[in-house]
């Protein structure tokens, strides 16, 4: 529990850090596309809706699978649990940040601004845009696992 809500307050962190340096962003509602994994349930292969209204019906701890363009690269999380941390803008305009727990799954070296990325996780709101996480696998088996991929690899 400790270390999910110092995971949400890094995020918070960081979301003010990209709003300081884009005062112009205002996310978007609409609606945005993915595109289905093997590696999903039957029951998420097609969410889209469920992010979209989960950020409108400002919902947490909601699974869901989506893709975007990294617009920003952000400094590794170090405190607690290391979390990769960068910004994606999903085709609706929407963005988020991801936080992908790199004490749990690997790093993403190869991510660059302007890549496609595709994930797998829990959403957490917020006003931002909010916050997917929980993109690995769980070494205990009590959270269903999430994923990244990005080109052509699979990171959990």
């Amino acid at each position: 529990m400790k270390k999910a809500l110092l995971l949400l307050i890094a995020a918070g962190f960081a979301l003010n850090e990209f709003l300081a340096q884009n005062p112009d962003f205002i996310p978007s509602t609409e609606e945005q596309s993915t595109t289905t994994s093997t590696l999903l349930p039957a029951s998420t292969k097609s969410n889209t809706q469920a992010l979209i209204e989960a950020y409108q019906k400002r919902q947490s701890d909601v699974q869901v699978h989506g893709s975007g363009t990294v617009i920003r690269t952000l400094a590794d999380d170090k405190k607690g649990s290391q979390h990769q941390r960068f910004l994606v803008k999903l085709s609706s305009g929407n963005t988020l940040l991801i936080a992908h727990n790199i004490d749990l799954a690997p790093r993403i070296n190869t991510l660059r601004v302007g890549d496609r990325i595709e994930f797998y996780g829990e959403y957490q709101w917020n006003e931002k845009g909010g916050v997917v996480h929980w993109t690995h696998r769980d070494p205990r088996d009590n959270h269903e696992s999430g994923w990244l991929k990005h080109n052509g690899s699979t990171y959990q």
